[in-house]
């Protein structure tokens, strides 16, 4: 199986994937950006959205398939995917090589989206808000597909740990 936390970036996604897979036995976070970091270092283009190499949807699938099919149990996979025929690939992807999926949105309004952005003290989140904050527009954009997509979770106002009980309550009724 695997479990999909989807969201703009900021939302939440890999703080909720690491408490997913302290809750869940036999789960592995699976980050697909390490499949991007590769592509970019192999194609040499390092300023492109990685999202955009068709071989990462692809590879991004492949690379899950064999994880399970070799270890079993659930990956959680925390990546933002704004563009829906992106997402229609790699779900018709997953589906066809019977890969059991549950999408979820981790979502909060704009204006804690920014304060969350602006202060991220994580290592490695300076270089990145600019990027968050660029991006907040496409995601707005996109709620309406992800919305019709994946099981909405409302992250405003919540501690992370709340947050994951509910994608796992999801998961189980799901």
């Amino acid at each position: 199986m695997i479990i999909w936390l989807n969201g703009t970036f900021g939302a939440g996604k890999t703080t909720t994937a690491k408490e997913v897979t302290s809750l869940l036995p036999d789960s592995r976070l699976f980050d697909t950006e390490t499949v991007g970091w590769m592509l970019r270092h192999v194609l040499g283009v390092p300023e492109k959205d990685f999202q955009d190499f068709p071989p990462w949807r692809g590879l991004v699938v492949e690379t899950a398939r064999q994880v399970l099919d070799h270890v079993g149990g659930t990956l959680v996979v925390p990546q933002t995917v704004l563009v829906e025929a992106y997402w229609q690939e790699i779900r018709d992807g997953l589906t066809r090589a019977g890969i059991p999926l549950r999408h979820f949105l981790l979502h909060t309004d704009r204006g804690t989206l920014v304060e969350r952005i602006a202060t991220d003290t994580e290592p490695g989140s300076a270089g990145a808000k600019q990027w968050r904050l660029d991006h907040l527009t496409d995601y707005e954009r996109a709620l309406p597909w992800l919305r019709r997509e994946a099981q909405v979770v409302d992250t405003t106002g919540v501690l992370p740990a709340e947050v994951a009980e509910t994608v796992l309550r999801g998961v189980r009724t799901g």
